[in-house]
């Protein structure tokens, strides 16, 4: 039998990040998206709208979608396409349950880059265009929860999202 000690990873195996973040998600095109660490949620989600599905000649199932990655700025879009990875129902934050295409892409925080799912739904009225659930944090990051920007500037960088 393991001992129980030995599963948990040490602070110098993880860092530290707060409850809010500034990440960028470099394969879509946004080099900076204010997210909100949610433990709550188990897939990440990232604010899109406009979003269409439609079919590769190889019957590779895509989706295009538009994204305002900086909060209150609603002429600022950056336009996407990528693979549907699936389709998922998720309960949202009313509690009401939605079915939402999931793709796969790389973020990027602090050293760190790695591969994530992301739900794509309309967070226009919502405080942060980005969650960033237990999945893609697990095993990488502790969370301090009075704690912002840890492994991020406290405010974007101007060229930051494009």
């Amino acid at each position: 039998m393991i001992p129980f000690s030995e599963h948990i990873s040490s602070p110098a195996d993880e860092a530290v990040v707060g409850w809010r973040e500034w990440l960028s998600l470099p394969e879509l095109g946004i080099n900076q998206v204010k997210a909100k660490v949610d433990t709550g949620a188990r897939t990440s989600a990232l604010h899109a709208f406009d979003i269409e599905y439609f079919e590769r000649s190889d019957h590779v199932l895509m989706v295009h979608f538009k994204v305002h990655p900086r909060q209150r700025d609603n002429l600022f879009t950056v336009e996407v396409i990528a693979p549907v990875f699936d389709k998922r129902d998720v309960r949202n934050s009313g509690g009401n349950t939605q079915q939402r295409p999931v793709i796969r892409t790389m973020a990027s925080l602090g050293d760190q880059q790695w591969p994530i799912e992301l739900t794509l739904t309309n967070r226009d009225v919502m405080g942060f265009r980005m969650l960033l659930g237990r999945e893609a944090i697990r095993h990488r990051f502790f969370i301090d929860p009075g704690g912002s920007y840890l492994l991020s500037p406290s405010t974007p960088l101007s060229s930051s999202c494009h």
